[in-house]
């Protein structure tokens, strides 16, 4: 069935914001997005997936673990799954983009296409490749068209074409292993307790260090200060309840928000979207 086309916000109305999460059927566990931001700031957070963003206008401003990029129209905007990063407008207008998030293991599999070894990864994270751009924009277009074939060979093909001009293997992953085990262990409490989580003096105690020590070496490990992290897990746990038909209101008392309007706030921070609109996109009922 095909997807409705959507409809940029006028120009005359500058301020004005959309976005769209949705499904992709032409690659596995692929989730897109189609928006305009322009007030809309994304708090650090992280993808389980690969990010690909299309940008279509504008400016998005971002930083990542190698920095801070600023990308403009047909640029794109690369972050590698588990990669800390924000996003915001760069320019009083804000942006607009299309964004493909594939999981790991479709980009995994073309990369084996091409004959890369390891985990993919990318030399730079904004990144100007005109083909790859050029070849992910069709596939965008196509797929909100209902095209599955087109979209789903145009797809493939701008990710090789990415691959090819910026790929890389990822270095081994050494954070994990340098972790002192007290980061380690207080993730694993936090994970448990999304409902009743301790405080950080609690936490601190309970893992053996002084609070300051400890969101210094979870930061080190994860990227992220241990409620940050909290709240990742949260709207992870919340969208998968979400897809499976759950009511956002019950989905927020079980992972451990306040209320409704708290899972709002904070999935509108990691998404882009409410839950609401997030669940009629890709609920399975």
């Amino acid at each position: 069935m095909g997807m409705p086309s959507v409809v940029h916000p006028a120009l005359e109305d500058p301020r004005a914001e959309h976005a769209r999460y949705w499904r992709f059927s032409g690659l596995p566990g692929t989730e897109m997005l189609t928006a305009r931001f322009v007030t809309t700031t994304f708090t650090r957070h992280t993808h389980p997936t690969y990010t690909f963003g299309i940008i279509t206008g504008g400016v998005e401003e971002y930083t990542h673990p190698g920095g801070t990029s600023r990308v403009g129209p047909g640029g794109l905007a690369v972050v590698a799954p588990d990669e800390v990063h924000t996003g915001h407008a760069g320019v009083p207008e804000g942006w607009a983009y299309r964004v493909f998030y594939p999981e790991p293991e479709v980009v995994v599999d073309i990369a084996r296409e091409l004959g890369l070894r390891g985990t993919p990864a990318f030399t730079e994270s904004g990144i100007d490749a005109p083909d790859a751009s050029r070849l992910l924009h069709a596939a965008h277009l196509a797929a909100e068209r209902g095209d599955r074939l087109g979209s789903s060979s145009l797809v493939r093909r701008g990710i090789a074409a990415l691959l090819r001009s910026h790929g890389r293997e990822r270095p081994p992953e050494v954070r994990e292993r340098s972790a002192r085990p007290e980061a380690v262990r207080a993730r694993e409490i936090l994970a448990a307790r999304l409902t009743g989580p301790p405080t950080l003096e609690e936490l601190a105690a309970e893992v053996g260090l002084s609070p300051f020590a400890l969101s210094r070496a979870f930061s080190a490990t994860y990227g992220l200060p241990p409620h940050a992290y909290l709240n990742q897990v949260r709207v992870g746990r919340a969208r998968a309840l979400l897809v499976a038909g759950r009511r956002p209101s019950e989905v927020a008392v079980e992972v451990g928000f306040t209320d409704q309007a708290h899972l709002n706030r904070h999935f509108r921070r990691h998404l882009g979207v409410p839950p609401g609109a997030y669940q009629r996109a890709l609920s399975v009922l």
